[in-house]
């Protein structure tokens, strides 16, 4: 099994050009359900059953896991046994009559617009490192940037004049998002006063847009921090992150009434399926709205 899966991941990273984090992610998912698996199983995989795979996913749920983590791990197990399956090593897909957990996919967190005004007012703007950080949180929430497309995001990938930015998202697949006059106007007067300052050895900076104080590429664990010192010291609700930046950018074109499908590419989904989570966000907003101002209620 262990051979089975080196050459699935494999498979998937160079046929499928997915990113190093989902291979990661896959291959974290797969050891799991390894070290879960009898010895007799991992041996000869016709031997499980589909109480074998409810059974390692119930067991998730058990040790506290998301829902989306879980939700995963049964897209990892279902890519695993289609492409053993698809190579002729198993004689059928085992998890064919799996069901994705739908019912377990929690809502994710959005901050109101008031919030992430709050959040992105927060940096201290006549510091070096405010000004940065300020920057980093305009274009977070103007474009919808994953963490990890903005610790990646290279000058070139710049476009104000044209009020665009080209962002390189999951599986290398790009795409083009408009930027908002005002958050270019932020990130440019970061590129031009502060950037420089924060130059220590050419090399090092290379192209990359946002820099820490050393003048390295700054890390997705080190953004996640200030985002979470920021959001506290704001005194948003515990629990903020990048990710939360994201959802808030969906949410509020969604409620603003912009097209699930316009949101579906500036967000980098490949499936609209993915994108729609926002409806139920939605949804669940304008119940709250009429349970609190509804006079029958």
């Amino acid at each position: 099994m262990q051979k089975a899966i080196t050459l699935f991941l494999d498979a998937m990273l160079i046929e499928r050009g997915l990113s190093s984090e989902t291979g990661k992610a896959y291959a974290s998912d797969l050891k799991a359900f390894y070290e879960w698996l009898t010895p007799a199983e991992r041996a000869d995989l016709t031997q499980v059953n589909r109480s074998r795979f409810t059974g390692f996913l119930m067991q998730g749920r058990k040790e506290g896991l998301k829902p989306t983590t879980i939700a995963r791990r049964l897209v990892s197990i279902k890519m695993f046994f289609r492409f053993l399956s698809a190579e002729g090593l198993i004689n059928q897909d085992l998890t064919a009559c799996l069901d994705s957990p739908k019912l377990w996919r929690h809502l994710p967190e959005i901050l109101s617009p008031d919030q992430v005004d709050r959040l992105l007012k927060q940096p201290d703007k006549k510091s070096v490192k405010g000004q940065r950080d300020r920057a980093m949180l305009e274009l977070m929430y103007a474009c919808g940037l994953r963490v990890s497309e903005l610790v990646t995001l290279q000058l070139h990938q710049l476009h104000f004049d044209d009020g665009y930015i080209r962002i390189r998202g999951k599986g290398r697949k790009e795409r083009l998002v408009p930027v908002a006059k005002s958050s270019a106007k932020q990130v440019q007067a970061y590129l031009d006063h502060v950037r420089p300052l924060l130059i220590h050895n050419p090399l090092d900076a290379a192209q990359t847009v946002f820099l820490s104080v050393r003048g390295k590429a700054l890390t997705r664990v080190r953004i996640w921090q200030l985002i979470r010192e920021l959001a506290t010291e704001a005194g948003l609700p515990h629990g903020v992150h990048p990710h939360s930046l994201r959802h808030s950018f969906a949410s509020h074109l969604l409620s603003a009434g912009a097209p699930l499908r316009t949101i579906q590419e500036m967000l980098g989904h490949a499936d609209i399926s993915t994108t729609q989570i926002y409806t139920h966000v939605d949804q669940q907003r304008l119940k709250q709205v009429h349970s609190a101002f509804h006079p029958r209620a």
